[in-house]
């Protein structure tokens, strides 16, 4: 039998614009390539000057796919991959902010032509459920202080700030920490 790491996620359909579908699944390599293209789009906005570096990182699928569980949202007509979300359990390389009982996800992103439909909800939301399904009790993530939408997000799902947890991975990067129990999550 697998660990339980290595299981994939109970899939599900969730609609992110009128009459089209999305399937939450785990990656598979032939992934790769589209996730590495609407990461590094996404956030090359994001990013401060000098964030060069963290694109790269954030390029490089198949090293993330090595420790992490990939996930993405795959548009059930045309098997398109439209988002994307490393996760990572307690004592997982790509875990920063997690402790015992606690998994994280990262590098949360989606097409710009799929944003605002729900992809970035459903993928939370297969976060949270494999979470349960390894018997932790919560979640935990950081996001920087410029992502609004995805802060609005987190606080519709119940994540609050959590600043005891904040951290800079480089100088002049502030990094802004939250989590959620589990069991305030519907």
């Amino acid at each position: 039998m697998p660990p339980a790491h290595s299981r994939a996620p109970a899939r599900f359909r969730r609609a992110y614009a009128p009459g089209v579908d999305i399937l939450i699944r785990r990656a598979v390599p032939a992934d790769h390539p589209a996730i590495a293209e609407i990461t590094v789009e996404v956030y090359r906005e994001l990013l401060p000057p000098g964030g060069e570096d963290y694109l790269r990182t954030l390029g490089d699928v198949p090293a993330r796919a090595e420790h992490a569980e990939l996930l993405v949202a795959a548009d059930t007509g045309s098997g398109n991959v439209v988002g994307a979300v490393a996760f990572a359990p307690f004592g997982n390389p790509y875990a920063q902010i997690t402790g015992p009982g606690e998994a994280e996800f990262r590098m949360l992103a989606v097409a710009p032509a799929a944003q605002r439909r729900g992809v970035a909800e459903a993928l939370v939301r297969a976060c949270l459920d494999r979470t349960r399904e390894l018997g932790l009790h919560r979640v935990a993530l950081v996001t920087q202080q410029n992502m609004l939408t995805a802060q609005r997000l987190y606080a519709r799902l119940g994540f609050v700030r959590a600043p005891e947890r904040d951290f800079s991975p480089v100088p002049g990067v502030l990094l802004w920490a939250f989590t959620v129990e589990l069991d305030e999550v519907a």
